[in-house]
């Protein structure tokens, strides 16, 4: 395989149209595509979401409308991910690129889902095509983890959101949490909202702040605001005795609710929830819900990317497990002190049982700061 800094050049393009589906293209990959003939950009398209046409095909009928590049024959295709090889909801992009005759194929990384894996590059160069790859592996990975994830290992891409004050604290003894941060920083919260595909919190967090768990438009701060919300993430309650009052904000937008409890409530606790409620019961060995039942259950549920919005409790419990991918800290300027709650139930005595992470970024968000950190599991 012989790459040159232009064939990176234009793979780093066709990750950023890929970008622009982020908050629109789940259950699917986030895809995007560029087509160059003779050192130029011909056409070039991205997958909008789930349903419609993807990227490849899109680039395609650019290049095709246009009466200046006789289309896309002759051209290289730069794709962030492997063409599909299978027909869905639409037809397979390897045929429909090699249908138009392009010369080169360039794909950023191999397609892990099974039903293409390999299957979309093979079909390409049994037409007789010359076939690049995979180029910036890591960074096609990163455009797709809960895809990713959930195409390798059956599990969704977890983040845990929480905001605390300089001191670790996130709510004070009485509970009371709004607001630890600024405006800036609860739009940044809109936005993880509308690129995951589910949102977990507990009932005590829906006692306590009556969150609805929605994304708002009005705060996403995005110039595609309408269609980011157009899908609302599937909302998932863990509420192991269903001790959610009927009355709750959530229950005033019509979007899915996935109520989950632990199977020992009564038969009249499972009756009269409005039809955009389902109830399932995950029953742990603890008496609480199985988390690891819980992630895979989503991930069956085509849920790609996972937010968890919850107390120091829950999150404390997804942490100790294992089974947080990231964690995003919004840090205040702010002193709660002493008697206020930290920011994760970890019941640790020594130092030598300390969870280590790793920052991966900090940045300002309004006056505010976004601390990104994962689980370092070589420290």
């Amino acid at each position: 395989m012989t790459l040159s800094s232009v064939d990176f050049e234009f793979m780093a393009h066709a990750f950023r149209l890929a970008e622009r589906g982020l908050y629109t293209t789940m259950p699917n990959p986030r895809v995007g595509c560029v087509l160059v003939k003779d050192g130029q950009v011909i056409a070039e398209g991205w997958h909008v979401r789930a349903g419609e046409a993807h990227a490849e095909v899109n680039a395609l009928t650019a290049a095709r409308d246009s009466a200046v590049h006789d289309g896309a024959r002759g051209a290289t295709a730069y794709v962030s991910l492997e063409p599909c090889s299978h027909t869905g909801k639409t037809g397979p992009c390897s045929q429909a690129l090699i249908d138009a005759g392009i010369a080169r194929l360039v794909y950023g990384m191999e397609d892990p889902n099974p039903l293409v894996s390999g299957n979309g590059i093979a079909m390409v160069r049994a037409a007789g095509i010359q076939v690049d790859g995979p180029v910036l592996e890591e960074d096609a990975r990163v455009l797709n983890p809960g895809f990713v994830r959930r195409m390798e290992r059956k599990l969704p891409y977890v983040r845990c959101k929480m905001a605390m004050s300089i001191d670790g604290r996130t709510a004070m003894a009485s509970g009371e949490s709004k607001w630890i941060t600024g405006p800036k920083a609860r739009a940044d919260v809109q936005r993880l909202r509308a690129r995951s595909c589910a949102i977990i919190s507990g009932v005590d967090s829906i006692l306590q702040d009556n969150a609805s768990l929605t994304v708002r438009v009005d705060e996403l701060g995005l110039p595609n605001a309408e269609e980011a919300a157009a899908k609302q993430p599937l909302r998932v309650i863990l509420d192991s005795q269903l001790r959610t009052p009927r009355t709750a904000l959530m229950f005033k937008q019509f979007t899915p609710i996935l109520l989950v409890h632990n199977g020992k409530v009564e038969a009249e606790q499972l009756q009269g929830w409005p039809d955009f409620v389902e109830l399932i019961a995950l029953p742990g060995k603890d008496g609480r819900i199985d988390l690891n039942a819980l992630l895979r259950e989503l991930a069956r549920r085509h849920c790609n990317e996972v937010l968890v919005e919850a107390g120091a409790t829950l999150s404390g419990s997804f942490l100790r497990r294992g089974l947080l991918d990231e964690i995003i800290m919004y840090m205040a300027p702010k002193l709660l002190g002493n008697n206020a709650l930290p920011l994760f139930g970890l019941p640790l005595d020594t130092m030598s049982a300390a969870l280590s992470l790793k920052i991966k970024d900090i940045r300002a968000v309004g006056r505010d700061w976004r601390i990104t950190a994962v689980p370092d599991t070589e420290y």
